[in-house]
């Protein structure tokens, strides 16, 4: 049974369009036909300078570069007319059509060059596969989009440029030498040793200006080499240039990272901030670019269309903001909008996240590292180790029933990486999601409830009135049985009982009644009752005190 990438390749069918942005398979045959490319450049030169062709191995030079010449069809025939483009705004398939007639012709006048060359039997110089030159920069332009870290592709292609002018310039040399004639004068080459790297060492100290070269002797030579010296200074110096740029794109990042945290100390040492503040500060600066490569991920994402910035969220945060019980049965869309106002925050070993009794206006999810909450009469009791992917703070982004106050302290075990939703972006959010609001507040109020102790009983301001001592009550009853006071209290009573009806009536009818005149008020029932106490005789002076008391509090 043959092995799984053969049968894979066996079962592969070429597709009738392909997308030249994001095909890998695209990128990679562009990879050998910048390869079959590079091959003639290089080479064209030096067949033409060298005497390196020669009719022994004519045959050999011959079979590589009919092989180039077949990587050039099949990309003319193949890959080329099956690209996609784009007109107008519309995506145009290029498999049929105008282009491809065009195509056609190139392919029949590349081959009717090929039968030339082939009949001839020797090659001189191959100039048509210059052609594909723009095969090159397409390659270049691709490979730098897939790549991480395009910056060393740029610098290994600077350097290749610069390496591709001394190797035509020692090409160039050996001409002329040849043309002078070999060891006919002392700034020629005189024809020992390997030609190419000797011819290559005059060429790297001419274009550089290193120096100590012979002297040209004939006009012939100092044209050469004035001609040396002008292009090799402005080559190298675009080559540098060039270089500069490279190397400074790939730094910028870290050029701006270092500018912020010159600045951040500069200010802290002009304000005497205390040393361990800045070790912190430094220390959290150092963190963060080493862990994110950036110091706010948001800058990155800012010149992004809305729609981009909402798929990236998804991808990195989606997963983790699903997990949160709270948000389970909202509106989908209210957690995308949420996903987009996420901020990434570090936090350094021993730092307080939020502390007991503060206000809450933030939710945090746990990105990365540990946090531990802690409480206890010392505060460094560890509850409870919290670890990626753990959420706290949600309640507090509701505050229902009272509940926007932390309720313990929670610190950072470790360098702690946490993602912030505002109290503030949750409401804007909120107020185009009226249904998610309110199962987001139902779902808060019981989750409030849910591990609350049941109340104590209040406290009575008034306590409850004292028993009647019996003395008083024998006192009261002697009274009503001697002078009648019973009946009178009766009296009064009722009088008293039946104005509050007619009032409360009058009250519920919404129409004040002015009080009936038989009313008593409290100073003639005094009366009443306390002149025929004092007409008692031989009554026990300490009932009477007891007795003119209750009438007191009556």
């Amino acid at each position: 049974m043959p092995p799984r990438w053969i049968r894979a390749l066996l079962h592969y069918r070429f597709p009738a369009s392909i997308d030249p942005f994001t095909n890998l398979v695209y990128v990679l045959w562009l990879f050998f036909v910048t390869l079959a490319w590079n091959w003639n450049m290089w080479l064209i030169p030096v067949r033409w300078a060298f005497p390196y062709q020669t009719p022994s191995n004519i045959y050999l030079w011959l079979v590589t570069d009919y092989l180039c010449d077949l990587i050039y069809i099949l990309d003319i025939l193949v890959f080329q007319p099956r690209l996609q483009f784009v007109r107008s705004g519309d995506i145009v398939f290029t498999n049929k059509g105008d282009l491809l007639i065009g195509q056609l012709l190139a392919t029949v006048k590349h081959t009717i060059m090929l039968f030339r060359l082939l009949f001839r039997q020797q090659l001189k110089c191959h100039l048509s596969s210059i052609l594909q030159i723009m095969s090159f920069f397409e390659f270049n332009d691709r490979l730098e989009g897939i790549l991480t870290k395009a910056y060393v592709y740029r610098v290994i292609r600077t350097t290749t440029y610069l390496l591709y002018c001394l190797h035509c310039n020692a090409c160039l040399y050996y001409w002329g030498s040849a043309y002078e004639g070999l060891g006919s004068t002392q700034w020629v080459y005189d024809g020992q040793g390997n030609s190419y790297i000797r011819c290559y060492y005059f060429a790297v100290k001419t274009l550089i200006t290193i120096g100590g070269l012979p002297d040209p002797t004939t006009l012939f030579e100092i044209i050469f080499q004035l001609i040396n010296y002008f292009v090799g200074v402005f080559a190298f110096s675009i080559m540098i240039g060039q270089m500069r740029d490279v190397v400074g794109a790939a730094t910028a990042g870290q050029t701006y990272y270092r500018a912020c945290m010159d600045n951040t100390v500069k200010y802290m040492a002009s304000y005497r901030i205390p040393k361990d503040v800045q070790n912190r500060v430094k220390t959290w600066y150092n963190y963060t670019w080493q862990s994110q490569g950036m110091l706010d991920e948001q800058e990155l994402l800012v010149q992004l269309p809305d729609k981009m910035r909402l798929d990236i969220a998804v991808d990195v945060n989606y997963d983790i903001v699903s997990k949160v019980s709270l948000f389970q049965g909202c509106d989908r869309q209210m957690i995308f909008d949420m996903l987009k106002r996420l901020r990434s925050v570090v936090y350094l070993p021993g730092d307080y996240v939020c502390k007991k009794g503060e206000v809450g206006r933030e939710m945090y999810i746990i990105k990365a590292g540990e946090v531990q909450v802690v409480g206890g009469p010392d505060g460094k009791t560890v509850f409870v180790t919290l670890r990626a992917g753990s959420v706290f703070g949600e309640i507090s982004l509701l505050a229902v029933g009272g509940g926007n106050r932390r309720t313990a302290n929670v610190v950072a075990h470790g360098f702690a990486n946490l993602f912030i939703l505002d109290k503030k972006d949750l409401n804007e959010i909120l107020v185009h999601y009226p249904e998610s609001q309110k199962l987001l507040r139902k779902k808060a109020r019981k989750m409030l409830t849910k591990d609350k102790k049941p109340p104590k009983e209040p406290a009575q301001v008034i306590p409850p009135r004292t028993v009647t001592p019996k003395l008083f009550k024998a006192a009261l009853d002697v009274a009503h049985q001697k002078t009648g006071l019973k009946g009178t209290l009766a009296k009064i009573k009722e009088k008293i009982n039946k104005s509050s009806f007619e009032t409360q009536c009058c009250s519920s009818c919404h129409k004040p009644v002015r009080p009936a005149s038989t009313t008593i008020s409290r100073s003639k029932a005094l009366k009443y009752v306390v002149l025929p106490i004092h007409n008692l005789k031989g009554t026990n002076t300490q009932s009477m005190s007891q007795l003119s008391q209750g009438l007191k509090i009556l």
